[in-house]
């Protein structure tokens, strides 16, 4: 342990921009490298010895073993999962019609101002043949069989002007409209005038919608405090409406803002107007997004078709993109948004990373070895983001080279013996701001002149007064080095920001006002740390419940705190199996883009995968899927067994985390799984070689107790087996299990019963998910982040073991060569936490076309993936043969 030092020339700096950062050096004393009080007994201290590139961290053995009986948590946590799917339903039910989506019916205002003439069409009808050919709806005679309030409004004749209330509308005309009792005035645009068969007089509106009209709704608008929307703001829609003339109130002056203007620019043409709008919003996918033009540029294919004339597109689809993954976890999702992205040409690499998990963050080093990966909380990186800023001012951008320069250089190489309570700084290595038990402030990890390493320690900025050179060198490298991120330098922020107060776990769940709840704040963070850096794109993942819980109001709020910011949005729901994986698992993901930058579409299943669960009907057209109506050709979902067969046998308890494989790959699936990092298109490693490219790593399952194990010993081989298969159980009435009375109760070698309790009383007896196998043609429900067989149904078809790390990787569609680091259990909770790396990958393909330029005019939301993407890509490299020679299975790496 590094001894505890503290400073004898503390210095104070004056305050300017920010007094933490300000350490102009005092005239009145020589500034050393440092002062500080060595320890009692200080030495030279060696190195301690270096670990050689791949070697294993041994583990902890006690966090190997899977607990005896399952704990409160793991209990509880099941009964909150079904606590939520009743409490999810039950909220569906409630919450009526769609919010933003509903039908605007305008409420004639004949009666409040009787005093003046009837509306009336002014002028002569449009000519017949132009009416036919402009509005041809109206006059199409009626279907057989098509139900009267499904029909279009059928039309006598349309008109291009009309009175109303003594004011002259036109085509085109933006308007207030009357809604009803104790409600605001519609605005909207006028499409058509036009009498209808009935003789009455009708216009068509185009809608405009206020914030509170959309998905966002006014209920977390009137409840959030760190953002607002401009009091003008609207947003242009395709929705329409027939209405009776008589609704038209007013007049309205609504005008069009190019959403890349300046703010001046954008006051000064906003200024005389009673709205104004830069976006369309639909309610598919909750989209915000600019208004298409007739002249965008529109690619019908991927972006690889992109046209080598166009030259804006060639200079940026030349560049690379860097990418900032917030709670990176092991990586899943900047990993599969990545490899996605080097499919379209374009080169997005992992740059930085932060993650609260030490053991999520060494794995993502590993993998992503370029990468600047800290392990902090978010906020602390936003503070410490905010702080590199200033001093990037003021030793890069603002610095001056003077004379003083020169003068504290020499000073600090003075020879001068070290008093009795100083000694010297090497350099400074590293920097943070508090965490970890430090107060907040800004911190520099210390190397000491004639200490090892291992006396490294953190030093607050302040007992640093005395080396401003030090300082100055570390900011100047840094900023080089792009160690930290500074507004502008981002152009892809991807993260998951917890949300645990949502979760059936947390008993004091605040569902009136969720953000004020201390476990759902990091969405707020997520937010800030966007609006701070201000990414070209934005990827938010979330589960499924956050458009469940609350009538989905952190949804809600994450939509509009990226509106608020000025970014497009679009929302949707994706499952993984759907992507070419053996399970459910269905994840929200929230696009964001700058109104520069075109906006990702979703890319649609490659896979023939059911979708199923409930969703708010504020949500109900997020899911993305294929129309009911459409017929695409997908491949058949793939099964466990297509996932995991190739991998060899292993026992209960398995310590080496590097194997040889011992057989080939039997599908297409375990071929592309296997592939290299280069076959993968993974640059991360660049010209190097991973030293364990090519082996099996983490196939490792998490070993259980042995009374769980002769309990899994006795657990039949076959499909549907679970503890309801062990001597003495029976199913009674309404699917609920009871001992047999007929049979004397079991007990193992250790007294205990071979089926416990917990089992018997698990969801009130219901459940079979206690002890249960999986099978080689199922697909799972969600890869789980514990593998205690307690109260789920994690155990190996054919062996008697849980999943192993490496097979549950598997699940989630990491490639083999992705090595997870910590003990066993830390291993699980990497891999069950992640994105699904097939639909970030998916997600990153539409990211690169979205960067290029590229879209896709069949539809505004959903594109197709090449059939090239869908059969796992690279189809040269999956058929290649692998020739080389096998050894025995399971074979130990050394």
């Amino acid at each position: 342990m590094a001894p505890t030092r503290s400073s004898s020339r503390t210095r104070k700096a004056s305050a300017k921009a920010d007094p933490e950062l300000q350490l102009e050096p005092s005239a009145s004393r020589r500034p050393r490298k440092a002062a500080k009080k060595p320890p009692a007994e200080a030495k030279p201290a060696k190195a301690p010895p270096r670990k050689k590139e791949g070697d294993a961290e041994k583990p902890e053995v006690e966090d190997d073993v899977c607990a005896d009986d399952p704990d409160e948590d793991e209990l509880a946590l099941a009964l909150a999962e079904e606590e939520d799917m009743l409490l999810a339903e039950q909220e569906q039910e409630q919450q009526g019609a769609a919010e933003g989506a509903r039908r605007r019916v305008a409420k004639p205002i004949r009666a409040r101002r009787s005093g003046h003439r009837e509306p009336e069409f002014v002028g002569e009808p449009v000519p017949r043949d132009d009416a036919l050919k402009a509005w041809p709806a109206r006059y199409r005679p009626s279907r057989r069989g098509e139900p009267d309030d499904e029909e279009v409004m059928k039309a006598h004749a349309h008109y291009r002007r009309a009175k109303v209330h003594d004011t002259i509308y036109c085509l085109d005309d933006d308007v207030y409209v009357q809604a009803g009792e104790g409600e605001a005035d519609f605005i909207g645009r006028i499409t058509e005038f036009f009498e209808g068969t009935d003789r009455c007089p009708y216009f068509a509106c185009r809608w405009f919608y206020r914030p509170e009209d959309t998905v966002i709704s006014a209920q977390v608008l009137e409840k959030v405090t760190d953002h607002k929307h401009h009091p003008k703001r609207v947003f242009l829609s395709e929705d329409k409406d027939d209405n009776s003339l008589h609704c038209i109130v007013s007049k309205v002056k609504i005008v069009h803002v190019d959403p890349n203007l300046d703010s001046r620019a954008k006051a000064d043409k906003v200024a005389d107007s009673d709205f104004y709008y830069d976006m369309c919003y639909s309610v598919a996918y909750s989209t915000f997004a600019n208004i298409p033009t007739e002249n965008e540029a529109i690619i019908n294919d991927t972006a690889s078709e992109v046209s080598s004339d166009n030259a804006d597109l060639e200079e940026i689809s030349a560049r690379n993109m860097s990418l900032l993954d917030l709670y990176s976890g092991c990586g899943g999702m900047s990993t599969g948004l990545c490899l996605g992205a080097a499919l379209t040409g374009v080169k997005l690499e992992t740059r930085w990373a932060v993650d609260f998990n030490e053991f999520a963050c060494k794995s993502l080093k590993y993998n992503h070895p370029n990468a600047e990966v800290r392990n902090e909380k978010a906020e602390d990186f936003l503070a410490l983001l905010r702080k590199w800023a200033v001093l990037c001012d003021q030793y890069v951008h603002n610095c001056v080279h003077t004379d003083s320069d020169d003068h504290l250089e020499n000073d600090e190489e003075d020879d001068e013996p070290l008093g009795e309570d100083e000694y010297v700084v090497e350099k400074l290595t590293e920097i943070c701001f508090g965490g970890k038990g430090k107060e907040n402030a800004i911190y520099f990890k210390v190397q000491w002149k004639g200490y090892g390493p291992e006396e490294d320690s953190w030093e607050p900025i302040e007992n640093l007064s005395d080396c401003p050179l030090k300082i100055k060198e570390f900011v100047q490298e840094g900023h080089r080095r792009k160690i930290l991120p500074l507004p502008g330098d981002v152009d892809v922020i991807c993260g998951g920001p917890p949300c645990q107060g949502i979760s059936g776990f947390n008993r004091f769940r605040n569902s009136v006002e969720p953000l004020k709840d201390d476990k759902n704040k990091q969405l707020i963070t997520f937010m800030d740390i966007v609006g701070y850096l201000k990414p070209k794109y934005v990827l938010m993942e979330n589960v499924a419940d956050i458009l469940k819980f609350s009538g989905g109001y952190l949804a809600k709020y994450a939509l509009s705190r990226l509106v608020s910011l000025d970014y497009q949005a679009r929302l949707g729901m994706m499952v993984a199996g759907c992507y070419g994986l053996p399970q459910f698992r269905m994840r929200v993901f929230l696009w964001g883009a700058l109104p520069s930058m075109v906006l990702p579409k979703f890319p649609l299943p490659t896979h023939n995968v059911v979708v199923r669960g409930g969703i708010p009907n504020a949500f109900s057209q997020s899911i993305v899927a294929y129309d009911e109506t459409q017929e695409p050709t997908l491949k058949e979902a793939l099964l466990l067994g297509e996932a995991i067969s190739d991998l060899p046998e292993t026992d209960n308890h398995q310590p080496n985390d590097v194997m040889m494989y011992g057989s080939k790959p039997k599908n297409d699936f375990q071929r592309y799984i296997r592939l290299s990092r280069k076959d993968m298109l993974d640059d991360s490693y660049g010209e190097r070689v991973c030293p364990t490219e090519g082996n099996l790593l983490d196939h490792q399952p998490l070993r259980i107790n042995k009374d769980d194990l002769a309990r899994v010993q006795q657990i039949p081989k076959e499909k549907g087996a679970n503890f309801r298969n062990l001597r003495g159980v029976r199913v009674g009435a309404d699917n609920v299990v009871e001992f047999d009375p007929e049979i004397e109760r079991v007990y193992l070698a250790s007294g205990k019963p071979l089926v416990p309790d917990y089992a018997m009383s698990f969801i009130k007896g219901k459940s079979p998910k206690p002890f249960g196998r999986l099978w080689w043609d199922e697909t799972v429900p969600t890869v789980v982040t514990r593998a205690e067989p307690h109260n789920q149904k994690i155990l190996h078809p054919g062996q008697a073991r849980v999943l192993s790390v490496r097979e549950n990787a598997r699940l989630q569609g990491f490639p083999d060569y992705y090595r997870m680091w910590g003990p066993i259990k830390q291993k699980y909770i990497q891999v069950g936490n992640a994105v699904a790396v097939p639909v970030a990958r998916a997600l990153g393909y539409s990211l690169g076309r979205a960067y290029q330029g590229v879209s896709d005019g069949s539809d505004p939301s959903l594109f197709v993936l090449p059939d090239s993407f869908s059969s796992l890509g690279q189809a040269a490299v999956l058929a290649r043969a692998y020739s080389v020679n096998t050894p025995p299975v399971g074979e130990v790496v050394e």
